[in-house]
Formats: C-alpha cells, structure tokens, sequence
C-alpha cells in the first residue's frame, strides 16, 4: 500500500506500540472535508468497478462503541452498490470453529473491481480469541497465527488487494460513556449484549491483546493506521480521506472506450430510431 502524506499521518509507528502514545480525541477542524472525500470515494470506486483491475478491503477494528458500523455506512454513502459490499465478523461459531481460523473471512474477500468493508476480521483470531478462546487455551500457537496472518495478507496484497487497516483508538471515559448511552437510548439498547459487560471487564486484557496483534501484523504491505475515536465525526473524516486517496491512486479513469463499437451501436440505434 502506497502511505502518503496525509497517510503518514496516521500510521501505525513499530516503535510506539502502546495505544497510549496515540491520542483518542481529535478536532474536525483543518482535516478534508468529509463530503468531498465521500463524494470522491464514491466517483473512484466506480472507476475501481469499471477497470475491474484490483480491489480494496477495508478492515476496522476497535473496541465495543468505537463507531465500526456507523463508520462502515458513512464511507458507503455515495459507493455504487455493484462494486460495494461490508461484512461484519463476530465470535466464531459453529462451522467456523472448525475450519482454520482465516477460513471464515476467505468467501467475502473482495473480486477485482470491488471495495468490501469488514467491520473486525481475521485480527478476532489474536485479539478477541486470546480473552475468550474459542478452543481449549493450550491449542493455540500465537506466533503461527501472527505469520499466517503476514503471509495471507502479503499474498493478497501481490494479487492486487489493497488493504487499509483502521484501529479506532478509543479512550476509557468515551468507552464507558458509550456503554451508558446504549444502556439509555431504546434506539441504542438492542444493541447490549452480555459480551459488552464482558468486553468492559477485560478492557485491559483486550487493549493488551490488540497492541500485541498490531506490532505483529503491521507490514509494508498491509500497514495499521491510528486513527482516533472518541470524536466520531473525526474520525470518518481521517479514514474517508485515507481511503478516497487510495481509491484515485488505483483508479485514476474509466477504461478506454472502443470506437468501433461506439460507432456500430450509433448506427444501430440509429436505424431503430423512433420517427
């Protein structure tokens, strides 16, 4: 993935590990302009959908109330619905828990010429499954998964999937607030699930467990960005930004038209023409 200026930003640093050491609150003020980076997602997505030549995934993570969801349908508001898909991963279960643990996310990738969003991914495997295994604790293999995680996704980057990855770091307080707000708000309170009081309890374990997988999976070709969470709207500006930049980078123009064929649809439409 190309980093840019404004990406640069944002990006992950190897030498910070700690989420601390990325701030959480951010002002709206003196980043792009929202709008127009949605409105330039959705112009240089159809352009990615027309040419058909490589794909975006979009991957975010970030602890309970980050604003996952309501970030995946901010960045689909102008995506031409053809070429967009998000998909959401949560505890595996069932069939998933015994395949191996990329298996599940395999179906959803994104073809040549689409942009998928997941909200959490294949990362669950060593984040959310060291706080609650899903298989006896002494089965897993922390660093196997680390390097399956690389190698899946340096293979898919070669393939020409470009992979934008976003942490939204949020800060305790806003967490706790969040919580709150869900527990209130009947629009909000379908929401709550046990796993929430659960995910607040082990918020250390959690944050300990994701620091870990984000200095083990950060790569060139698939890097992490920091982008904080405790102000929303911010926070879609940052990531909107970060991907309308990649888009246009891949997608710079539809495909080349063919004359000759322009000319015999003209001819034929022309002779069916209504008088």
């Amino acid at each position: 993935m190309e980093i840019t200026e404004f990406a640069s930003s944002w990006c992950y640093d190897p030498d910070r590990p700690e989420f601390s050491a990325y701030p959480t609150l951010l002002d709206k003020a003196g980043l792009p302009d929202l709008e127009e980076s949605l409105k330039s997602i959705g112009e240089y997505q159809r352009r990615l959908w027309a040419n058909r030549r490589q794909a975006v995934l979009v991957i975010i993570h970030g602890p309970d109330t980050s604003g996952k969801d309501s970030l995946i349908r901010t960045l689909a508001t102008w995506a031409d619905p053809a070429g967009f898909h998000a998909w959401s991963f949560s505890r595996p279960q069932g069939e998933e828990v015994r395949h191996d643990f990329l298996w599940r996310v395999v179906p959803y990738l994104p073809a040549a010429g689409q942009m998928v969003t997941f909200n959490r991914s294949h990362h669950e495997a060593v984040i959310a499954e060291r706080v609650w295994p899903v298989h006896a604790p002494e089965s897993y293999n922390w660093t196997s998964r680390y390097r399956a995680i690389r190698g899946f996704e340096r293979h898919l980057a070669s393939e020409g999937t470009v992979l934008l990855k976003v942490w939204l770091n949020l800060s305790e307080d806003e967490h706790r607030k969040r919580l709150l707000k869900r527990l209130d708000k009947p629009r909000k309170r379908w929401k709550f699930d046990r796993s929430d009081i659960d995910g607040w309890v082990r918020r250390k374990d959690y944050q300990a467990c994701a620091v870990e997988a984000l200095a083990q999976t950060h790569t060139q070709e698939a890097p992490w960005f920091m982008v904080p969470g405790d102000n929303k709207p911010a926070a879609r500006a940052v990531v909107a930004a970060l991907l309308a930049e990649q888009l246009k980078r891949l997608a710079p123009d539809y495909p080349g038209e063919h004359p000759d064929v322009l000319e015999e649809y003209r001819q034929l439409l022309a002779r069916h023409g209504v008088s």
